[in-house]
């Protein structure tokens, strides 16, 4: 009998109805994952009872159980069109809570220099919803009128008059979060398929700059369910959720190098990025103390906390300076990495007020680099983060 490959692997995921009710899912739900950990545990509990002996002498079965995960992928490219989302848009929503906002496209009556974009009919957007533009994406700052918005940051070449804007999706954050379903599929079809239900993301780290951007996800899931010992209770299904039928599965991954950066109180574009990571923390406590249970009943989450953190290049010009001083005088900027630079590879993360950590200096190598340690994202209601495709 030979060993299983661990490339002979599949992952699916779907947003659940309900908690813990399992998704249906079709060959389009495939996603592109690297890598799957998950920890299943009994929670360790000690028996003070005298025995008679110093030997342990186990735990009744139907305590509470714990599973975690992290989930990692890669930015690959995605079948756009106004009603399509990125395989793994599940998982973001589940991390950020609101459903996505879609903006199918519109045509161009005129853009300015500084960010100024009206449109030949009315637009629909709403602020913090992204546009997409030759291969970039641009979040909208302030709504000016029904046919006309403002820009976080100008086009780097503005469309002209009569151009026709590509589709985007964004998502935002809310209060409360979706649960999704996660499908680990393994050839050959008598090896332990696995499934994991009611999956709560309570990390979100997306990483800039490396040899691809990599997006992971981690958190805590209700339960998960394997082939081998399924006892028909799943979505009161009699059997384990069957594999959809397998289909071509062709996608491009983005180059760790490509994308652009805009820092700033008044955002100027940055080429000195080294290294960057955006994380979202949900604090995530799940309904899993009470009588009569041994698996947790819904997600509860806590204050969410987002953060940048940001190695770049010392330049003696004004931008550079100017993020140096609104660190020390604890003003906030925004801050706007785009991934990727061809359209239907392209994703955005935007953060409209970060109040950057004063940068620590690394001399340590031939040029000067400027360290900013994570620093927090702050906003109104539900607006510290959008990530966006395009």
């Amino acid at each position: 009998m030979a060993y299983i490959s661990s490339n002979a692997n599949r992952f699916y995921t779907a947003l659940e109805s309900a908690y813990g009710s399992v998704a249906t899912i079709t060959a389009s739900h495939r996603i592109p994952a690297v890598k799957l950990t998950v920890r299943n545990q009994a929670e360790v509990t000690n028996r003070k009872d005298k025995t008679g002996s110093r030997t342990f002498p186990g735990l009744p079965a139907g305590g509470r159980r714990r599973t975690a995960f992290e989930l990692q992928t890669y930015l690959t490219s995605w079948q756009k069109s106004s009603a399509a989302a990125p395989a793994y848009g599940p998982l973001f929503q589940a991390a950020l809570g609101a459903a996505p906002q879609r903006f199918a496209g519109g045509t161009v009556a005129s853009a300015t220099s500084g960010g100024g974009l009206a449109f030949a009919a009315a637009h629909g957007l709403n602020v913090g919803q992204a546009v997409s533009s030759g291969g970039e994406l641009r979040f909208v700052a302030a709504i000016v009128d029904t046919a006309t918005v403002q820009l976080n940051a100008p086009f780097s070449v503005p469309p002209a008059t009569g151009a026709v804007l590509g589709a985007a999706i964004t998502y935002t954050p809310s209060t409360e979060l979706p649960s999704a379903s996660i499908f680990d599929y393994w050839d050959p079809s008598t090896a332990v398929q696995r499934l994991l239900a009611g999956v709560a993301v309570d990390q979100l780290e997306i990483l800039v700059n490396g040899d691809f951007h990599e997006f992971r996800f981690s958190g805590m899931a209700q339960d998960i369910v394997d082939s081998s010992s399924y006892v028909g209770t799943v979505a009161d299904a009699q059997s384990f959720p069957a594999e959809p039928a397998v289909q071509a599965f062709d996608y491009s991954i983005v180059p760790g190098n490509l994308g652009e950066a805009w820092l700033g109180s008044t955002p100027r574009q940055f080429f000195t990025i080294t290294n960057a990571s955006l994380v979202l923390k949900n604090n995530l406590d799940l309904r899993m103390h009470e009588f009569g249970t041994n698996l947790p009943q819904c997600i509860s989450p806590g204050q969410r906390t987002v953060t940048a953190a940001i190695d770049l290049y010392s330049q003696d010009d004004t931008a550079t300076a100017g993020l140096y001083q609104a660190a020390r005088q604890q003003s906030p900027v925004s801050v706007m990495f785009q991934l990727g630079e061809v359209e239907g590879q392209v994703m955005a993360v935007y953060m409209n007020s970060v109040i950057p950590q004063v940068p620590e200096f690394n001399d340590g190598k031939h040029r000067l680099q400027w360290q900013f340690r994570p620093s927090r994202a702050q906003g109104t209601v539900d607006n510290e983060l959008t990530v966006a495709f395009g």
